[in-house]
């Protein structure tokens, strides 16, 4: 039987986190048929070795390390679930998030992507949605997220409030993202320009470009052990943010380019 949910795992030297991950699906399966697919990125810390413990689960390993999209496009054509949840492998999955997300999504026709409320490992919520990037909008969501961290009261009680109503949004957090196939082959999946960060941003822009909504709804809860992978190696994980983040701008504002190249040459950060 054709599986109605295929959820796509993109590993790379997380062997602890995917094991966590893949442990949380196993003892909450979700109700919906579902198939797992973990994509290991050429991962040197034996990540692999954890998957066959986990029946049912299936894994594909890349002979080099391909970058977030490129990956998590080979798990999408890997599989045929009419839904595909993008799930990292730093999440914790509880019993019946994925049914509900599933359920959310299907309950509307003019969306096609829809996002979950991400909480940290002690239950505080992640702006994990946001307006379009633009230099403004990215001041904006990093000053809010800045300020949350530091638990300023304001933002963070505003940021309850936002992570605990649903609604539509310009994009939701590649961490978990649940798309409809049909949307996502009508985009061509997600683009590889972006090796890590800004993905899930081009994508859900793109997607919406063809007509349909992204919705970020909390009536799933999904833990997001943020930043732990990007801790490991950060000199590696900010070059690459850079370079994605140059790549966006040309995609989306090629006037600003210049300024942003001469920005990171100024901070030292131009990769």
């Amino acid at each position: 039987m054709t599986p109605r949910l295929s959820i796509v795992i993109v590993n790379f030297n997380g062997r602890g986190h995917l094991e966590a991950c893949l442990q949380s699906l196993a003892t909450h399966p979700p109700k919906v048929p579902t198939e797992i697919v973990v994509v290991d990125n050429a991962s040197t810390d034996d990540s692999a070795a954890i998957v066959p413990q986990y029946p049912g689960v299936r894994l594909i390993q890349l002979p080099v390390n391909v970058g977030f999209s490129a990956g998590n496009n080979a798990g999408i054509r890997a599989t045929a679930g009419e839904l595909v949840l993008l799930l990292n492998n730093d999440t914790i999955v509880p019993a019946g998030a994925v049914d509900r997300l599933v359920q959310r999504l299907s309950a509307d026709p003019s969306a096609a992507v829809a996002g979950p409320r991400l909480v940290d490992g002690k239950g505080s919520a992640e702006l994990s949605f946001g307006p379009m990037l633009s230099p403004l909008g990215e001041l904006r969501q990093k000053v809010v997220v800045s300020l949350h961290a530091r638990g300023f009261g304001p933002v963070s009680r505003w940021v309850a409030r936002a992570t605990g109503r649903e609604h539509y949004v310009d994009w939701v957090s590649g961490a978990c993202l649940l798309v409809r196939r049909s949307a996502a082959d009508a985009v061509g999946l997600l683009d590889e320009r972006f090796f890590l960060y800004t993905e899930d941003v081009d994508f859900c822009a793109s997607i919406r470009a063809k007509g349909w909504k992204v919705l970020f709804t909390p009536v799933a809860e999904i833990v997001h052990l943020r930043g732990r992978s990007r801790a490991t190696a950060p000199r590696t994980m900010n070059a690459a943010y850079r370079r994605s983040h140059l790549a966006f701008y040309a995609k989306h504002h090629p006037r600003l380019v210049p300024l942003l190249r001469l920005y990171l040459r100024l901070k030292g950060q131009l990769p």
